[in-house]
C-alpha cells in the first residue's frame, strides 16, 4: 500500500499484520521501551511513511522515546510541548493531520526542518484516561496521510496504550521509568542515553567543558549462548551492566543500547587520559570471574571512546568516532588471539 491511498478501509492483508504485530507485543511482556520500538516500525512499515516516532509529555516537553527511519537520529529530542502538533494532540486528545509543515501554523517549523519532513499524523496515547503522548507518522512528501493510515495509527496506539496499562500498575510517573529502562538489566535503556547525551552536550557548550562518549560491548557472547544456552548469555549481559555501573560517578549516565552494546556518557572530563583510566577499571572489574549455576565463564568487553570536543561537536560525530574506535580494538583482540593461536 502507498501512503497516498484515502479513504479505504483496511485491506485483510493489513488487518492480518496489525494481528501480527499484536502477537509480537505479546511476546515482549512488561518491556515497555521495546514494545513502542516495535510500534514505531512496524505502523512505518505498515503504511510506507517515512519514519515513526513515539513521543511523550515530560516536564514541559514532547520527547522522542521511541524512533524510526528519517526521525531514528533525533532519539531523546525534546520539544516544548506548547509549541508543536505533538502537544497541541495530547492537549485537545485528538487525532490531528499536517498537510504541509512549511504551511501549517500549528506545528514546529525548524523542528519539522530538522527531522526532514513535511507532512505528518498524530495520534494521542491515553493512560488511565488521560492523553500522556503520541504516536506520530512522518512523510517527506506533502498530503501523505489519509483516511487510511489514520486508521492505522488508532489501531496501533492502542497497542502501546494497552501495554502502558499492563507495564504501569499505578501512577503516571512509572510511565517514565519504564519508558525509559532497560528490562533486562535493570540500567537505562538507548532512549534515555540519547536524551542524557543531547542534555550533556547543550551543557558543554555553554560552559565549554568536555565530557566523553564510551561504548563497549562484549567479547564471545555468541559462544556463551551456544554452549551454555541464552539464560546464561542474559545473566553475563546483566553482570556486565552492573559491574561497569558499579565504576561510575553518580551523575555519569550507563545505557543499554541493544544487545551486548553498552553506552557510556561520562561527565566533566578533559582529556583521554581520564577515559583511558576510566575504561581500563572498567575492563579489569568485568574480567574478574563469573559463576553461572557452577559453570565459570570468561568475562570481557572491547571499549571505545571520543571525547567532546576534540573528537567532535555533534553528536552522530561522538557516537562514530568511539564505535570505530570500539571495532579498532576488537579487531586487535582477534588479531592478538590468532597470533596466540599459531
Amino acid at each position: 500500500m502507498g501512503i497516498q491511498s484515502q479513504g479505504q478501509m483496511l485491506s485483510q492483508g493489513q488487518l492480518l499484520k496489525i494481528i501480527n504485530i499484536q502477537t509480537q507485543v505479546v511476546q515482549q511482556g512488561l518491556d515497555l521501551s521495546s514494545i513502542m520500538f516495535l510500534v514505531a516500525k512496524e505502523s512505518q512499515e505498515l503504511t510506507g511513511a517515512d519514519g515513526a516516532v513515539v513521543e511523550l509529555a515530560e516536564d514541559g516537553d514532547m520527547v522522542y522515546r521511541a524512533a524510526t527511519g528519517t526521525a531514528e537520529n533525533q532519539l531523546g529530542l525534546r520539544l516544548p510541548i506548547n509549541t508543536s502538533l505533538s502537544g497541541l494532540c495530547v492537549k485537545l486528545g485528538e487525532t490531528l493531520i499536517c498537510d504541509d509543515s512549511e504551511t501549517d501554523p500549528r506545528v514546529d517549523r525548524e523542528a519539522c526542518r530538522k527531522v526532514g519532513l513535511r507532512s505528518m499524523v498524530v495520534n494521542p496515547l491515553k493512560f488511565n484516561g488521560k492523553t500522556v503522548g503520541v504516536l506520530k507518522l512522518i512523510c517527506k512528501k506533502t498530503g501523505a496521510f489519509g483516511e487510511n493510515e489514520v486508521q492505522i495509527v488508532n489501531l496501533l496506539s492502542d497497542l502501546i496504550a494497552a501495554s502502558m496499562y499492563m507495564a504501569v500498575e499505578y501512577e503516571e510517573k512509572e510511565l517514565y521509568v519504564k519508558a525509559t529502562t532497560d528490562s533486562l538489566t535493570g540500567i537505562s535503556n538507548r532512549a534515555l542515553f540519547y536524551d542524557r547525551l543531547r542534555l550533556v552536550l547543550s551543557q558543554s557548550q555553554r560552559k565549554q567543558e568536555g565530557f566523553g562518549v564510551v561504548l563497549y560491548d562484549m567479547d564471545g557472547l555468541k559462544r556463551i549462548n551456544d554452549i551454555l544456552g541464552h539464560r546464561a548469555g542474559d545473566s553475563a549481559i546483566k553482570e556486565v551492566a552492573h559491574r561497569a555501573r558499579a565504576q561510575l560517578r553518580d551523575f555519569d549516565t550507563i545505557s543499554r543500547l541493544g544487545g551486548d552494546e553498552f553506552g557510556i556518557i561520562l561527565n566533566s572530563v578533559s582529556t583521554k587520559k581520564d577515559i583511558d583510566n576510566f575504561c581500563d577499571r572498567v575492563s579489569s572489574a568485568i574480567q574478574n570471574n563469573f559463576i553461572f549455576e557452577d559453570q565459570q565463564i570468561k568475562l570481557s568487553v572491547s571499549m571505545g571512546y571520543s571525547l567532546y570536543s576534540e573528537d567532535g561537536r555533534e553528536i552522530n560525530q561522538l557516537i562514530e568516532t568511539a564505535d570505530q574506535n570500539m571495532y579498532v580494538e576488537k579487531r586487535n583482540k582477534k588479531m592478538r588471539s590468532s597470533i596466540t593461536e599459531i
